[in-house]
């Protein structure tokens, strides 16, 4: 059986909306493992000086929980 567990991150860059994804998710796979999926919530910028300098987006990012391994207890 199959468990999956949902996070919430928040990726920026000075680039473009595709590269905070692309920065997002491959920092998060740096510590989560498993990552099936993301969705993109929220998209965001920083202007200043009536220019962008910024982009953000807010994700939810799935990842499989890994079965847990079974004791000798349980075992028997």
């Amino acid at each position: 059986m199959a468990v999956a567990k949902v996070i919430e991150i928040i990726a920026a860059s000075k680039d473009s909306f595709e590269d905070a994804i692309r920065q997002g998710i491959e920092r998060a796979a740096e510590t989560v493992s498993g990552i099936t999926s993301a969705w993109v919530k929220e998209q965001s910028v920083v202007v200043e000086g009536g220019k962008i300098t910024e982009y953000r987006v807010t994700m939810k990012v799935t990842f499989l929980l890994k079965a847990p391994k079974k004791s000798a207890a349980r075992k028997k």
